[in-house]
């Protein structure tokens, strides 16, 4: 699954980066929690809660239905 969530990823990098940001995988539980660390730009910025669930979150339930939800570490 680990491998699925980061093609996933891989696919709102690109929007996450044209802003200044990032973000990179750092766990994948088997409960279907995924746990990521925004970087750069996105780290501080007041809408990233906003980006991780309406963005990250949501295409990472598309793509991998095993996922249950996105947290921010």
């Amino acid at each position: 699954m680990r491998e699925d969530v980061q093609a996933a990823l891989d696919t709102v990098r690109p929007q996450l980066q044209a802003d200044g940001g990032d973000c990179e995988l750092v766990d994948v539980t088997d409960d279907g929690t995924v746990k990521v660390r925004l970087t750069g730009a996105c780290g501080g910025c007041p809408m990233s809660q906003m980006t991780l669930k309406m963005g990250i979150e949501r295409v990472l339930k598309e793509r991998v239905p095993s996922v249950k939800t996105v947290e921010a570490v």
